[in-house]
């Protein structure tokens, strides 16, 4: 299974649930600014790289698990995402995106634009972590509802 969680820039959301859903971010607690920050293409994403998904890891399910930025094409990059996936053999049904950005606060967002757009990183990126601490609890439970959802699946097929 390819796990794909998304949202607009690929930046914050998107790489906070893939870093959870694969264990680089604690599920049991908030985590600290620097834990945040420290999170592996936290707040990196230049513009060229929106549409290009980007392995964070593997869950304990095995599942391969991705980030991408969609900006407002969500729909146009899935199906892109499918297409090539369905050319390179790979079912679709074992593909599943997951969309993070309905998580973030405006704080986020405020500090997304400042660092990625304006280039006022050192400022952005600090108040977009501080952000995804405040709004932390709704990714833990997004998390834990897809890996709920993927064992279901599981148990399903057995």
């Amino acid at each position: 299974m390819k796990i794909f969680y998304h949202c607009y820039a690929g930046a914050h959301s998107s790489v906070v649930a893939s870093a959870l859903h694969c264990g680089k971010l604690p599920a049991q607690r908030i985590p600290t600014l620097a834990e945040i920050m420290a999170t592996p293409y936290f707040d990196q994403t230049a513009p060229e790289m929106i549409g290009t998904p980007y392995f964070m890891g593997t869950d304990e399910f095995g599942h391969e698990v991705y980030f991408v930025g969609t900006r407002r094409g969500g729909l146009l990059v899935k199906n892109a995402i499918y297409s090539f996936l369905d050319i390179c053999g790979f079912a679709a049904a074992q593909v599943r995106f997951y969309d993070a950005l309905h998580v973030i606060n405006l704080s986020t967002k405020i500090g997304g634009g400042l660092s990625r757009r304006f280039g006022c990183v050192t400022l952005g990126r600090r108040l977009s972590a501080w952000g995804i601490r405040k709004c932390y609890p709704g990714f833990i439970e997004l998390v834990s509802n897809i890996k709920q959802e993927l064992a279901d699946m599981q148990q399903a097929q057995t």
